[in-house]
């Protein structure tokens, strides 16, 4: 996402973060945040990290706030672990069913 190779349909944008449409969707409505460095995961943040930290946050608090709004309800999820496929630390904002 991003080196460009992959095209995204952006959400959001900070100098730090980037939020965009999952490029292979799992729910009707399914965007993904993400720090623009890379940060394992969740439990792997260095305390050096927790200002990318707080911009993600940020910019998932503006995304889900945005889906609530037009949708009525979101949930923001976080996989760690073996459930964790991509190992950059990411937040999904997902409504509706499941495709």
């Amino acid at each position: 996402m991003l080196s460009g190779n992959t095209k995204v349909d952006k959400v959001e944008e900070t100098d730090k973060v980037l939020a965009y449409h999952h490029t292979k969707p799992s729910y009707e409505v399914h965007i993904v945040a993400i720090p623009k460095v890379h940060i394992p995961s969740l439990t792997k943040i260095d305390d050096k990290e927790l200002d990318i930290f707080n911009e993600l946050m940020n910019v998932v608090r503006k995304v889900a706030y945005k889906v609530e709004t037009d949708y009525g309800a979101c949930r923001v999820i976080t996989n760690l672990g073996r459930y964790q496929d991509s190992k950059h630390l990411h937040r999904h904002i997902i409504s509706g069913d499941k495709i």
